[in-house]
């Protein structure tokens, strides 16, 4: 019944925090590259096609 929970919520480390906020910004880092990739490609079919 006494459900406290530290600021993390899973009561994980400093360092697994730490390790999770990086991996977190580096997926999001991927997830941007990937997606300007493909749009810019998009746009390169986009011009071949009009040739």
């Amino acid at each position: 019944m006494n459900e406290k929970k530290s600021q993390s919520g899973n009561g994980k480390s400093r360092s697994e925090i730490e390790r999770e906020e990086r991996l977190r910004a580096a997926l999001r880092a991927n997830l941007q590259r990937r997606k300007a990739q493909t749009r810019a490609r998009k746009t390169d079919d986009g011009a071949k096609e009009g040739e």
